[in-house]
């Protein structure tokens, strides 16, 4: 029987991709989609939610409503998890992250809001809306700064790379 993507089979590769390469292939995914299942939990158990995202570097960002159950569970346990996946077509085009950090609910006042606020594009939401561009959402915003990721791409295994890479946050002061 003919393969389309003979690389496919056999034994799984273990090879690890470089630090700057899995960045590299980790920020193109997060570029190139905007919308990721959140996971948190609380009181009632554990909740997925679609939640459409913006991204700095390494770090995920969306607004909501402050009474939603999502933020309620945040504010119980700020520990989350977010699936960040392209569209599959095959084994070959399987590509996604799993997230996982702490979730922090800035408001306009806080410090580090300024960071973030710029990468965040609420312009469109508002046009879709109907709403004036003179008068930016004031928060919350919700930003989950990674701590790990578990990057899964098949299409690496055609270069001899594992198909599951894991990223973890370094320590600035170990960077010396």
């Amino acid at each position: 029987m003919p393969l389309t993507n003979e690389w496919l089979a056999g034994p799984t590769p273990t090879k690890r991709l470089d630090r700057a390469t899995l960045e590299e292939r980790i920020l193109n995914l997060l570029s190139s989609q905007n919308m990721c299942v959140l996971a948190t939990s609380g009181a009632d158990g554990p909740l997925a939610t679609p939640v459409r995202y913006f991204h700095l570097d390494f770090a995920l960002m969306f607004t909501a409503v402050a009474t939603s159950p999502k933020m309620r569970n945040i504010a119980a346990d700020p520990r989350v998890s977010a699936g960040v996946f392209a569209p599959l077509v095959g084994q070959a085009s399987s590509r996604g992250a799993q997230v996982f950090g702490r979730a922090r609910v800035l408001q306009a006042e806080d410090p580090e809001f300024g960071h973030y606020w710029p990468a965040f594009r609420w312009q469109s939401d508002h046009v879709e809306r109907a709403r004036s561009l003179d008068e930016p959402p004031s928060g919350p915003l919700v930003v989950v700064e990674a701590d790990r990721i578990v990057y899964t791409e098949h299409w690496l295994r055609r270069t001899g790379h594992a198909p599951r890479q894991i990223w973890k946050r370094v320590d600035p002061r170990l960077r010396a």
